[in-house]
């Protein structure tokens, strides 16, 4: 149980690291210029202080988002078992959703902000300028949705299924 918890942790903190990494690159070297293109009319790296949430909503209320962020790990790690599917994948989106949830929270309490630096585009049209800690969250959420679509209901069904015939 102990060595479970460690990996869990260590994991956790190790894609935290990538995260505040690739935000501390950002800042030092995007920070006050102008976007450096990487591939032509699709994708950008830019400084970007997002003082809100997802796509830019809630502009400025910093503290009222980093109070729900800690109030949702609180949720999530008390509701674990009901949140999270037992196994390799429902574990692997616990740790991309607790790393995801702690890189952005970490910004706003330390900067005021959370900083973002991907931006994908097509031509003037732009997605959202997002950072790994909003791709470890959304790669999260996709990985629960898929695994809801798969999860058994205590094979109640297939009981059901199986009396019927």
């Amino acid at each position: 149980m102990l060595r479970r918890i460690v990996l869990f942790s260590a994991a956790v903190a190790n894609l935290l690291l990538v995260d505040q990494l690739v935000k501390a690159a950002s800042v030092s070297s995007l920070q006050g210029r102008p976007p450096v293109e990487v591939i032509h009319n699709l994708f950008d790296l830019a400084y970007v202080e997002n003082r809100g949430c997802a796509w830019g909503m809630l502009q400025g209320h910093v503290w009222p988002l980093a109070v729900f962020g800690i109030a949702v790990m609180g949720l999530l790690i008390w509701k674990r078992k009901s949140v999270f599917p037992r196994g390799g994948w429902g574990v692997l989106s616990e740790i991309l959703l607790y790393a995801g949830i702690l890189g952005n929270l970490i910004d706003r309490l330390t900067r005021g902000c959370v900083i973002d630096m991907f931006d994908f585009h097509w031509g003037v049209h732009h997605f959202p300028v997002f950072n790994v800690a909003d791709s470890y969250i959304t790669v999260a959420a996709a990985l629960l949705l898929i695994l809801g679509f798969f999860q058994k209901d205590g094979g109640k069904d297939a009981e059901k299924g199986r009396g019927a015939a």
